[in-house]
């Protein structure tokens, strides 16, 4: 039976690689991420641990020469390429494109992504050590490899990993020079071998929270390797360029400078990040860094700050009678708000376009508030009797309204006619019990005397 298991996946596997080739000669390139996850899901179906062997990728090249000033220059060439898990000893899946071999190792990318295929995306890049000659700790490393990461992220932002990829090819480098002068050209059909040594990685990408709430940032990391020299450090990028450092370990002096990252999580590869009670200058792009001699690795996160609108609806009386309806307590800025008006049961809400909006108010904690009103100018055809509302959408209500609703004081509505009548029917009932009690009372002592 098992021998029978092998014999079906293993022609399936071929039936599905062949006419993924034949239908790429065709020249449906364009359609290449298409059929390629039809492939994956035929080959190890809908993934938990990702089991993939080929993943089609964007490669971000860069062509790097000095010119007649000698300056350096940079071209960026952005090139289809596939990512595969194995080595050089399997049959390419796209014999025409770049190819990169990752072979097996303990720090394997695909053991941190969820998720089915398609909602992958796969981009790799050159990383430059610049003029450091450090060689790489594990076994192979020497001072002349050649560097990549290999980024996978979610496309609704669950997660993004980072993966260093080790390539050794028969280059020399000048001691004197950065090594991108130095990089290899990669032709159309290139295959690399390479090896996955180091990965960071976080679940948190973008994270949105209220005002005063405690919130941890994902950052975690794995070595192929135990690390001599680790250094972990976390900034905070504000919207206007500054940069403060909030953290750093080292391990190889054991000093810590700031809070929030336990350091025996660092020992399992956990530098999550606690922050305190979250504040409006909490807000911005926070910087995990990893640092294993010659590599660099970091994640960035974005955490917004968003507050709820509260909602109030009011009819103001006088001489200039106004409906107001007033959004308190938001943030962002952003915030629209509606007024309408019903002026019969079950009629649809009639839009008011004659809607005043007064400037916003920034409170202390830096939330704002908006109100806006409109005058009640009732015309001989249109009663000022009716039902207003108010409808305020905002983004942290996530396609959502809030609405509220009020009656102009004075209009008769059904309550408005039922009500009296109900209650002088209640007092006649109670009257009658009254009088009926006394007179039973009366004629009871009447019989005992």
């Amino acid at each position: 039976m098992v021998e029978m298991k092998v014999k079906v996946f293993s022609y399936l596997n071929c039936i599905t690689l062949n006419l993924f080739q034949v239908y790429i000669r065709c020249g449906h390139s364009r359609n290449m991420k298409i059929f390629t996850i039809v492939c994956f899901v035929l080959h190890t179906g809908v993934l938990g641990f990702l089991q993939v062997q080929w993943l089609p990728c964007k490669l971000k090249d860069e062509n790097v020469w000095k010119n007649v000033k000698n300056e350096t220059e940079t071209k960026y060439i952005h090139r289809d390429v596939m990512l595969h898990f194995g080595n050089l000893r399997d049959s390419a899946l796209y014999p025409e494109n770049i190819t990169f071999h990752v072979a097996a190792s303990k720090v394997d990318m695909r053991k941190y992504v969820e998720g089915p295929v398609d909602q992958l995306q796969c981009e790799i890049s050159r990383y430059s050590k610049g003029l450091s000659r450090v060689r790489w700790p594990s076994l192979g490393g020497t001072e002349h490899d050649v560097w990549f990461t290999c980024t996978l992220s979610h496309t609704a932002g669950l997660f993004k990993v980072t993966s260093f990829l080790r390539v050794t090819p028969a280059t020399t480098m000048s001691p004197h020079q950065p090594d991108f002068h130095s990089w290899i050209t990669l032709r159309d059909n290139e295959k690399l071998s390479a090896s996955a040594v180091m990965v960071v990685l976080t679940r948190s990408p973008s994270v949105w929270v209220a005002l005063l709430k405690q919130q941890t940032l994902h950052c975690q990391f794995a070595v192929d390797h135990k690390a001599p020299h680790l250094t972990v450090e976390w900034y905070l990028k504000k919207h206007g360029g500054q940069q403060t450092r909030l953290y750093s370990y080292s391990s190889s002096s054991g000093q810590t400078e700031g809070s929030g990252v336990a350091v025996d999580g660092i020992a399992r590869g956990d530098a999550s990040l606690t922050l305190p009670l979250t504040e409006m200058s909490s807000e911005g792009i926070y910087l995990c860094s990893v640092n294993v001699p010659p590599l660099s690795g970091s994640v960035a996160i974005a955490l917004h700050i968003m507050e709820s609108p509260q909602v109030s609806l009011t009819i103001e009386q006088g001489s200039f009678p106004r409906v107001w309806c007033e959004a308190m307590g938001y943030y962002p800025l952003d915030v629209e708000i509606e007024l309408f008006k019903e002026t019969s049961s079950g009629e649809h809400p009639k839009k008011l376009e004659n809607v005043i909006h007064r400037s916003h108010t920034q409170h202390n904690n830096g939330t704002f508030s908006l109100p806006a009103f409109v005058r009640l100018q009732p015309s001989p055809l249109e009663p000022g009797c009716g039902v207003y509302s108010c409808r305020v959408k905002h983004v942290s209500l996530q396609g959502l309204y809030i609405y509220k609703g009020i009656t102009e004081p004075g209009c008769l509505t059904w309550i408005n006619l039922i009500l009296p009548g109900i209650m002088c029917l209640f007092a006649v009932i109670i009257i009658f019990i009254a009088v009926t009690k006394r007179g039973c009372l009366y004629f009871c002592k009447r019989g005992i005397t």
